[in-house]
């Protein structure tokens, strides 16, 4: 009975974390495409056949539903994906919806007119070809009127990120926050929208300040997907196994995810 969760390297280690803290009693299955991280610079084409191959290991380790746990496939696959590749009997969810649903107040499933919300200037931070995507803004047009979204595309941090490098990750979140203010410079919210982002969440809060309230994905998606299972048992599959699956070298993803997650995680070649 596992659930798959797929991200182009490490960052959705946080969603797993948070989705494992939420639902303790479901295996999952996590492969990350390190060989191939990262997915914000690659074309959308690119993005969608590696998303794909992806998507298909993990239904063929047992998943019958795949979170795409990386906002740059969720951005540019996800919707393709679902439209012209989907089989009838697995489903293919991803993180955008969730973030959304949080920033506008509206309850998980609230499929009501867009309508005013709390928040009318929000900061986007996510990697390049999210950016470029829209794909949050057209998200967030569905529930949502007269909310302003500045757009910053972070590049170098997932890389920084998924070398080991917090130090430069840091100074990047910083140098990508004083652009982002240069173009906006009173947001009331920010959306951190790349699931490696929650890793540096302390430096993108003491950028903004403590006046914004920044929003991350892990909780919120792992909450969705609770709720998702309550009303769609039929949807977890029949593997029984946690698995960590990676398209990189095991050993060097090991200690990486290690690190991160701040307990041992041992990867298999995927």
């Amino acid at each position: 009975m596992a659930v798959g969760i797929f991200d182009s390297g490490l960052g959705g280690l946080t969603v797993l974390d948070a989705v494992a803290r939420r639902l303790p009693d479901l295996p999952l299955v996590y492969l990350g495409d390190n060989a191939n991280s990262p997915y914000g610079v690659r074309t959308p084409d690119d993005i969608f056949d590696l998303t794909t191959k992806g998507t298909q290991r993990l239904f063929d380790a047992g998943c019958d539903l795949v979170i795409l746990a990386c906002n740059t496939a969720s951005a540019a696959a996800l919707r393709r994906m679902q439209e012209a590749w989907v089989p009838k009997n697995k489903r293919v969810l991803g993180v955008f919806v969730p973030l959304i649903e949080a920033l506008t107040e509206r309850q998980w499933g609230d499929n009501s007119p867009p309508r005013e919300v709390g928040v009318k200037h929000v900061a986007l931070f996510a990697t390049p070809a999210t950016v470029s995507s829209r794909a949050f803004q057209r998200e967030l047009a569905f529930r949502a009127i007269g909310v302003d979204v500045e757009a910053q595309a972070c590049g170098g941090v997932v890389d920084a990120i998924e070398e080991g490098d917090l130090i430069l990750a840091e100074a990047l979140v910083k140098s990508h926050v004083d652009a982002l203010k240069r173009k906006m410079p009173l947001p009331d919210a920010a959306v951190l929208g790349c699931t490696h982002y929650p890793l540096m969440a302390d430096a993108f809060q003491e950028a903004l300040g403590p006046d914004v309230k920044v929003f991350s994905q892990a909780a919120l998606v792992a909450e969705s997907l609770a709720d998702y299972l309550t009303r769609r048992p039929e949807m977890v599959g029949p593997g029984t196994e946690s698995l960590f699956l990676t398209s990189g070298k095991p050993a060097q993803v090991s200690a990486r995810a290690t690190q991160f997650l701040r307990r041992q995680i041992t990867f298999q070649a995927a």
